[in-house]
Formats: structure tokens, C-alpha cells, sequence
């Protein structure tokens, strides 16, 4: 059997992903923030606000907090001179594998968050999909970029 993938990601990912959980907690908290402006107007009872509001605190606590660790701790990585190995997945775990022959380009992405925390995502795209490593260090992410395109270019050249 072969081996779980060693490479993690960055620790900063935490912040980022932690970040963009608050943000979406906002949203659902304006659910009970309309319907407690609009209770009135459709005279509706009053401890719905407090439900809908105690259901978008709890949401806002597995986004912020629970998934983000979770996420960090079952994102494994782990570049082979034939393949790429990933490994994802909150409830249900995938492993990935990538042929080198397939790789047809790699790049990396910034967003605004991830900039702010120096970091990076490389995307490896083959025919069929595009996969992604998220929150690598930009050094560790244009050195892992380089990487598997020379060995992509290696394995292109052996077919």
C-alpha cells in the first residue's frame, strides 16, 4: 500500500480560509437580521430571530474555527518524478494521483487574501481538470511549479 503523502501546506492557510469563513458567517447573519425588520411587517413571531441567529452563530463557528482545521490537517501533498500525489477532503477523503505524462501546464494564483500571507496556489492542469495545492509560500509554490513542469517536460519527452 502506498504510503500517505508527507508535504503539508502552509500554516498561514488557516488565517485565510478562517478569514473567508467570517465573511460568509456575515451573510448568514443577515438572515436574521431581515426577518427581524420584516417580522413586523408579516407579523411573525419574535423567537424565530433568535433561532435563525443562533443557527448563524453555529454555522459561523464550524466555518471559522472547525472546518479550516480539519481542512489543514487532511491536505497532504507529495511530488513524484512520475506523479503527483494529493490528498483532500473534509468527511470524505480523496487521493488524487497525477501522471506527469498528463500535466499539459502549471502555474501559480494569488488572490488578495493569499497575497497578504505571502502565499500561493499552483494549479496543475491536465486534459480533464484542473487541480490545485492551496496555500504554499510563494517561494516553496514557484519552486514546486518549476519542478513539475521540468518533470512533466521529462516525462512528455520519454513517451
Amino acid at each position: 500500500m502506498r504510503p500517505n503523502p508527507s508535504q503539508t501546506i502552509s500554516k498561514s492557510a488557516l488565517k485565510v480560509w478562517r478569514i473567508i469563513g467570517g465573511i460568509e458567517t456575515l451573510f448568514y447573519l443577515a438572515i436574521p437580521i431581515a426577518y427581524y425588520f420584516m417580522k413586523d411587517f408579516f407579523e411573525a413571531p419574535t423567537w424565530v430571530t433568535w433561532l435563525l441567529l443562533a443557527f448563524a452563530i453555529i454555522i459561523g463557528v464550524i466555518k471559522i474555527i472547525v472546518i479550516p482545521t480539519i481542512r489543514w490537517n487532511r491536505w497532504r501533498y507529495e511530488v513524484y518524478e512520475s506523479e503527483v500525489d494529493l490528498q483532500f477532503g473534509i468527511f470524505i477523503v480523496r487521493r488524487v494521483l497525477i501522471p506527469m505524462v498528463r500535466v499539459q501546464h502549471v502555474d501559480t494564483r494569488q488572490g488578495p487574501l493569499l497575497r497578504k500571507y505571502k502565499l500561493a496556489t499552483v494549479t496543475i492542469t491536465t486534459a480533464a481538470t484542473v487541480h490545485q495545492i492551496p496555500a504554499l509560500s510563494e517561494e516553496k509554490a514557484a519552486m514546486l511549479r518549476d519542478h513539475i513542469s521540468k518533470l512533466a517536460t521529462e516525462a512528455d519527452g520519454d513517451v
